[in-house]
């Protein structure tokens, strides 16, 4: 439950328009006016996911910070991991404003942002600021005008290779016009191919190995999802990211927000991300590391992604409703869970709901 103070402030934002909102919860984690709200380590929780060690499951999502403005503040707020982006080489505005609302009946918002950024040289002189040992990953995708949309990914490696500790190749926004082409199997097999190449020639050269993530759509078909798994299982792909938004509307009850153009967020994205999660995991084997998002509102919610297949979780959109003290909640929670079903670690709970999400038809 959140507090009364996170109530209060709550109602004060959502007085305001919520791009405005947003841009003054940066400002309040820059000033430091948000306490910490970590829950003590528990080594139960930590977990080794492709040569990083993650002191909790609990990740903050691309999209929130995306010019790494705040990412040791968040990390204080008890996420155990936090990612940072999109970036694209260049600045944009992204598309015109409004382009953010909340679905409060249905504690959901639709974006339609498009990758607003200002641009990779900004955000690398924030993360060089950064102490190293901060798990913060790197997002990248491309510039909506790119001439070279590969080579946008490729520079996104090359520029944070010495800060980042691990990437996202963002293929699935669904606001930048043709991007999600890029799930299609021919062009992430090029896509991945150029990615994972360069991440290898900067290994080489610096001696570490930064893991790359592939962020989904939920918005897949079973021969889209067959196809994506086919190749990531050919390439040397560190894990998998399930999932971005959804252009879905199904079931919402805020239906005059419902009808704005964009990717939807929030509590009504559970389901579905959960059931292509534990699809994604039964296509790919138990050994690949997943990432479940959308929809993570509460410890049990948390809890449920690792048992559909889920390695490490991540959220966003329900700290708009949960307020700042949510991960902090979230781990907690899980502790507690641990305790009351004797868990040595939390990875015991993984995939024992696999068979019924992946049968789930959402």
């Amino acid at each position: 439950m959140t507090g009364p103070l996170e109530r209060l402030a709550r109602r004060g934002l959502f007085l305001l328009d919520p791009e405005a909102a947003h841009g003054i919860s940066i400002r309040a984690l820059k000033s430091g006016v948000v306490p910490s709200c970590a829950a003590p380590a528990d080594a139960r929780l930590e977990q080794t996911i492709a040569g990083l060690t993650f002191p909790n499951p609990v990740g903050m999502a691309a999209g929130y910070d995306k010019n790494a403005e705040v990412p040791e503040a968040l990390l204080r707020l008890g996420f155990g991991f936090t990612e940072i982006g999109t970036v694209t080489p260049r600045p944009q505005q992204g598309n015109d404003k409004p382009r953010i609302f909340r679905l409060v009946e249905d504690e959901a918002v639709i974006n339609r942002l498009g990758f607003n950024n200002d641009g990779h040289g900004a955000a690398l002189a924030r993360l060089q600021a950064c102490s190293r040992q901060a798990l913060i990953g790197v997002n990248i995708g491309a510039n909506k005008d790119s001439a070279d949309r590969i080579a946008d990914y490729v520079a996104g490696i090359r520029t944070f290779y010495a800060v980042a500790r691990y990437f996202t190749a963002n293929i699935s926004s669904p606001n930048t016009p043709g991007l999600r082409d890029l799930q299609a199997r021919e062009s992430l097999a090029a896509l991945l191919s150029v990615v994972l190449a360069t991440r290898d020639e900067e290994a080489e050269k610096s001696g570490r190995r930064v893991p790359v993530f592939l962020k989904i759509a939920p918005d897949l078909t079973e021969g889209g999802m067959d196809d994506i798994a086919a190749e990531v299982l050919a390439h040397d792909l560190d894990g998998l990211i399930v999932s971005n938004t959804t252009l879905s509307r199904e079931g919402l009850r805020d239906q005059r927000q419902a009808k704005e153009a964009g990717g939807l967020s929030g509590k009504p994205l559970f389901e579905k991300s959960t059931a292509v999660l534990a699809r994604m995991r039964k296509r790919l084997g138990p050994d690949l590391p997943i990432i479940g998002v959308g929809g993570v509102s509460s410890a049990e919610t948390a809890a449920e992604k690792i048992r559909a297949g889920a390695d490490l979780v991540q959220l966003y959109s329900c700290m708009v409703y949960e307020g700042p003290g949510l991960p902090g909640r979230i781990v907690r929670g899980l502790s507690q869970l641990c305790d009351r079903d004797k868990l040595a670690s939390i990875r015991e709970i993984r995939d024992s709901r696999l068979d019924y999400w992946a049968g789930r038809n959402v």
